[in-house]
This record gives structure tokens, sequence and C-alpha cells, in this order.
């Protein structure tokens, strides 16, 4: 056989060539990929579970003030239906109103104070983004 053919014990010891350095890049940036993807999986999972508890909750809560508050309104027209039933019931529908004119301010209050949709894996990204543009 010719020499020019035969492997050259330097060409087996050299560095990883371009097309290394690529699959090895896209293999960091798959894995970098699956984990954010991870981490957005678990946010959605969360937010979910916050959302139904919430929801649940709430529905409770509304039930049961909802049930005090007529008993509550039928007792005190009850009570004064001899003397003020008409002032009693027009007394009670202020209540009402101004208590749930504040439930709903307290309602969006906590809307808007909710935790940003994705904030980990936003947060994450931009690491990633800054590592990469610092290399």
């Amino acid at each position: 056989m010719d020499d020019r053919y035969k492997p050259d014990a330097a060409e087996d010891s050299r560095p990883a060539g371009l097309f290394d350095s690529v699959k090895s890049l896209l293999a960091t940036l798959v894995g970098m990929a699956h984990t954010r993807a991870e981490l957005i999986t678990t946010e959605v999972e969360e937010q979910f579970a916050r959302l139904v508890s919430l929801l649940v909750w709430g529905l409770v809560a509304l039930f049961l003030a909802f049930t005090g508050v007529i008993l509550s309104a039928i007792a005190l027209i009850v009570l004064f239906w001899d003397s003020n039933r008409v002032l009693a019931a027009g007394g009670l529908a202020a209540v009402f109103v101004v208590l749930a004119v504040i439930a709903v301010l307290g309602f969006i209050a906590r809307a808007k104070a909710r935790p940003r949709l994705f904030e980990a894996s936003l947060e994450e990204l931009a690491k990633d983004r800054n590592q990469i543009e610092s290399e």
C-alpha cells in the first residue's frame, strides 16, 4: 500500500474539527432548550393548580357568604317587620352594594398582584442569553 493512505497518528490526536464543535454546540443548545421546556411545563402546572385552588376556595367562600348574607337580611327584615321594614330593606341593600364594590376592588387588586406567567423561565433564558453573549 501507498503511505499516503495510511492514517497518521497525528491525525488521530488532533483537536475536534468544525463539524464536531457544531455538533457539540447543538447538543448543548438542545439540552438547554429541554431544560427550559421542562421549567415552562412545571410553571404551567403550578399556575393551573393555583388557579383551580383559587376557584374552589372562591366558590366555597361565595356560597357561604351568600347564604349568611341572605339569612341575615331575612332576619333583620323580620325583626323590623312591624316598625320599619322598608327602611331595613333599603339599608341592607345599601350595605350589600357597598360590600360588593369593596369585593370587586379587592378582586381587581389581587388579580393584578399575581406573579408573571413563565417568570422563572424568562429569567433563566435571559441568563442563558447573557452567558452566550459574554463568551
